[in-house]
């Protein structure tokens, strides 16, 4: 088989890579200051559970890392495992915001989840974990 076969073969290697992707860190390069990194992820799309149309959001990560930071493509990938699930906008807010506190424990974190308006609503859902200190 050639390298261009096996590259589009089924599954596809970016659906191989967000189903295999797992949430890494790595160390915090200044543990003992406090900052924060924000994130932002304009392309996050799940169906909604009772109907299956798609849903589409712009997510904002902002959080203070204590020990380890979260890996950018980990993120990636992780995010992208969404496109397919049916969920809530609160259960994916909430799920996410879960997920990235157990993969680094930060100090402090806060998700929100900027959904599209369907149907003449528009809404956003806010999660945090922790307490902010001063930067």
């Amino acid at each position: 088989m050639s390298n261009k076969d096996s590259k589009t073969k089924s599954p596809l290697y970016g659906e191989r890579e967000i189903a295999e992707a797992e949430l890494i860190c790595f160390e915090n390069p200044n543990p003992g200051r406090p900052y924060e990194i924000s994130i932002e992820l304009p392309e996050f799309t799940c169906e909604c559970p009772f109907s299956g149309y798609p849903d589409f959001a712009v997510l904002r990560v902002t959080y203070q890392p204590d020990l380890k930071v979260l890996e950018l493509k980990a993120i990636k990938l992780y995010i992208n495992s969404y496109r397919n699930k049916r969920i809530s906008h609160e259960e994916a807010a909430n799920q996410i915001l879960d997920d990235f506190v157990q993969a680094c424990s930060p100090t402090w974190m806060k998700l929100e989840a900027d959904f599209n308006p369907r149907g003449n609503v528009h809404m956003v859902v806010s999660v945090s974990h922790g307490n902010r200190k001063q930067c």
